[in-house]
Order: structure tokens, then C-alpha cells, then sequence
């Protein structure tokens, strides 16, 4: 056999020598000996080769006493030098040093390797459900000349050539639903996206987020969907339909639970929050030690209220549904209860993974939802959404019901690979520069 690799070790007595290889599978040991490659070639590799550097070996495979699979050598070719050593103790290095330098975490970790195969593995899958399910991949444009689709801070650059600011996308909607106008009934997109915010165990500024759109669905469409996605990903990577993540055990192969959103807020209070005005709102959040910033109103408090005493204890799959109407400018009112849009977020192991509408598409409501949106800017805001003018031109041309859901990809990444930390399932998270 031929085998090449990455010298991870090396022992031996005066005429032979042991030295493990590892390639991007696994290690695999090379025998070397003074009476097969000769004096010089045997003192050769003793004295040139160290832990670290590159080699290539060919020889026969053998057995040892012990059992471990062995390369006895007959020829090598050394292939390059480290001359910076490997550390010494992998797992003496910490999460931000493994995120910092992920050639070392992958060169020393057969498990970051296998997780970060995994995380190919996913998306790959996700791409043959959505084929299967008749959905066109498409891609839309990064650098936006207005940001929205979702509620958050962009980050903002500039064209010099066209002389125009533009933006980042902090998510890909808008543009997905004009391809729905235009007639393309199943869309979706796999896609980075990017929001100028805070970094903390399931956030960083850029990740990589699916969305789908269907012409003449409605969010009870969109959840059976997300489920049956959810439910093969399980299925296919986890035990039996059941995914371990840290201490917790989730099942899959169930019905997901369907809650909504003010009745679960309620049942956690013991309050009746619909008959309660703004002032009385914002009390209650104070009293659950909830901090208000300057421009929020009464449903953004309430999703702080939802988001603090409820959240965290939804730890099996949930759907909870129909949400203040405030909080989803771009969803479809309920067709029975005024003050609401017709919406879900799913909810695993504490956290949000996806969130879905029935599709506003009437363009006039669209305009007066984008029009509060710019009154709350104006009140300080700084997550609320300009109005799209392009957006609103490609509405008046007529946009069937449609159903759309947003999934964030790391989140579900870090659920099937049981990682704690969306920085283990991103190569190159962002991080602070290092202190020299």
C-alpha cells in the first residue's frame, strides 16, 4: 500500500521505529527498520522527521501483537517540514483557541473533523429534501441596496464605482418573494447572511440561514413541511428519531407539540395580557427583571416577556404560533383573531430554529405595515425595517398566498451534532482580534 499523512507521533529503539499517520480518516501506524531502508535512508528519517511534518510511506500491511493495522515500510518520500510545532496536549486548547486556529483543532481532533464532515453531510441532505419536495435552489443578491426581511442591525458598505451605500442581507425574503411574482412557485435558498449584533452561544454576525417560499400555502403548510424536514435530519443522524444535546433528549418521531404564543405567555404570568394597556405591559416585564429600551412597544415587550419566561423551557420540539401582529411585518393577519398574523417559530432545547408566515400579500397593508415600521425607527428603533420600494412595485404585480419559512442552519447543526456552542460548528467563527 501507499499511505500519506501528518507524523502525529514517533517512538522506537535504535534499529526500528514507530510513527503514527494521520490522514483526514484516521491514523494509520508506519513500522520502519534499520535492515529494510539501509543505514543512511534509516538515519535519514530518525533524524529528519518530527511530530508535525508530512510523509509518505509504501510498504505491506501487518498486524502487530497488539493488533493495531501497521505499514511495515520498504520506501518513503518526506513531503514537508512543520516548523511550527504542534501543541503538545489537544486538549489543553481552549474553544476560542480551537475557533482561532482551526488548523491545529482539525489536525489534532479526528472528532471536529467528523463533526465538520457531518455539517456537509446536513446541508447536503436538506438540498435532497427540498429537490424531492419540488423546490428550485436559487441565489439572491448579498449586497442589497435596502436591508430587510427580518428585524435586525446590517452592516453597511459602500459601492465606489455606482458612489451608493448598500448593505449586507440580514436575510434573503424580499427578493425570494419576488421570484414567487415572477411565477417560480417553490423556491429556496441556502445562504449566509449577516446582522451587525451581538456574539453569544447561538449568535454570530454571519450565518448561514435557509429559507423557503410556496405559492398557495399558508403557515399550516409550512409546518407540516419544517416537520417533515426536521423529523428525516433526526431520523438520519441521530438514534431511533431521538437527538441527544448535552444533558437533554429530544424526540422526533412524535407529533410536535402546536402552543400559541399568547396562551402560553399567559399560562407562564397568570395574566391576562390582552386585557392589560401598554403601561401595565411594560410593568410586568420590570418586574421579571426585563430592561426596555428606548422605541420598543407593547408586542416587542411582550416577545421579551415570551423570549425570557417561556423559551427556555421548551426543550422538546414546539411549534408556538400566532404572534403579536407588531413583531411580523410581513405576515399575514389571522383569519380569526385580530392583533395576531398568522406565524410560527419552532422551538428546540431552549432555543429558536425556525420561523414562518402566511405571506403578507396585499401590497397596500404591506405599505401601512412598512410605514409603522419607519415610525419606529423614528422612535429610536434601530432594528425595525425601512420601506422597500422595489419590494412593494414587485407586490403590486400580484403576489399569490404564499407560505415561507426561515431555518438557521448552525443552530440546526450544533442540535444534531450535540455542540454547545455555534463556534464549534462554524470553521471560521468571527472572534476578537488576539491580544499580542
Amino acid at each position: 500500500v501507499r499511505y500519506a499523512g501528518r507524523i502525529m507521533a514517533k517512538r522506537g529503539t535504535g534499529k526500528t521505529m514507530f510513527v503514527p499517520i494521520s490522514d483526514e480518516w484516521g491514523t494509520l501506524q508506519a513500522y520502519f527498520r534499520k535492515d529494510d531502508l539501509g543505514e543512511e535512508r534509516f538515519a535519514l528519517i530518525k533524524k529528519l522527521i518530527d511530530i508535525g511534518d508530512w510523509i509518505g510511506v509504501q510498504g505491506k500491511v501487518f498486524h502487530t501483537r497488539t493488533g493495531e493495522l501497521t505499514v511495515h515500510v520498504e520506501d518513503f518520500t518526506f513531503l514537508a517540514k512543520a516548523i511550527r510545532p504542534l501543541p503538545e496536549k489537544y486538549h489543553d486548547m481552549s474553544l476560542e483557541n480551537k475557533s482561532r486556529r482551526r488548523h491545529l483543532d482539525l489536525a489534532m481532533n479526528l472528532e471536529s473533523r467528523r463533526r465538520f464532515k457531518q455539517r456537509s453531510a446536513i446541508i447536503a441532505e436538506m438540498r435532497a429534501f427540498f429537490s424531492e419536495e419540488d423546490y428550485l435552489e436559487v441565489e439572491t443578491p448579498v449586497l442589497q441596496p435596502l436591508y430587510g426581511g427580518a428585524t435586525a442591525r446590517p452592516f453597511t458598505t459602500h459601492h465606489n464605482a455606482l458612489d451608493m451605500t448598500l448593505y449586507m442581507r440580514i436575510a434573503d425574503e424580499l427578493y425570494l418573494k419576488r421570484l414567487i411574482v415572477g411565477g417560480l412557485e417553490r423556491v429556496y435558498e441556502i445562504a449566509k447572511d449577516f446582522r451587525n449584533e451581538g456574539m453569544d452561544r447561538t449568535h454570530n454576525p454571519e450565518f448561514t440561514m435557509l429559507e423557503c417560499y410556496a405559492a398557495y400555502w399558508d403557515y399550516h403548510d409550512m409546518m407540516d413541511l419544517t416537520e417533515r424536514l426536521i423529523r428525516r435530519l433526526a431520523l438520519k443522524f441521530g438514534q431511533d428519531g431521538k437527538l441527544q444535546y448535552g444533558d437533554l433528549v429530544m424526540g422526533f418521531a412524535e407529533p410536535f407539540r402546536r402552543i400559541r404564543f399568547m396562551d402560553a405567555l399567559q399560562e407562564k404570568t397568570g395574566v391576562d395580557l390582552m386585557a392589560l394597556d401598554d403601561a401595565q405591559v411594560a410593568e410586568l416585564a420590570k418586574q421579571h427583571g426585563i430592561a426596555l429600551k428606548k422605541g420598543m412597544g407593547r408586542d416587542k415587550i411582550l416577545d421579551e416577556l415570551f423570549s425570557e419566561l417561556v423559551e427556555p423551557e421548551l426543550i422538546q420540539p414546539t411549534f408556538v404560533m400566532d404572534h403579536p401582529k407588531e413583531l411580523s411585518p410581513l405576515a399575514k393577519d389571522h383569519r380569526e383573531a385580530a392583533g395576531l398574523v398568522e406565524r410560527f417559530e419552532l422551538f428546540v432545547a431552549g432555543f429558536e430554529l425556525a420561523n414562518s408566515f402566511s405571506e403578507l400579500n396585499d401590497p397596500r397593508e404591506q405599505r401601512r405595515r412598512f410605514e409603522h415600521q419607519k415610525s419606529l425607527i423614528e422612535a429610536g428603533d434601530d432594528e425595525a425595517q425601512p420601506i422597500d420600494e422595489d419590494f412593494l412595485e414587485a407586490m403590486e404585480a400580484g403576489m399569490p398566498p404564499t407560505g415561507g419559512m426561515g431555518m438557521g442552519v448552525d443552530r440546526l447543526i450544533m442540535l444534531l451534532t450535540d455542540s454547545n456552542n455555534i463556534r464549534d460548528v462554524l470553521l471560521f467563527p468571527h472572534m476578537r482580534p488576539e491580544a499580542k
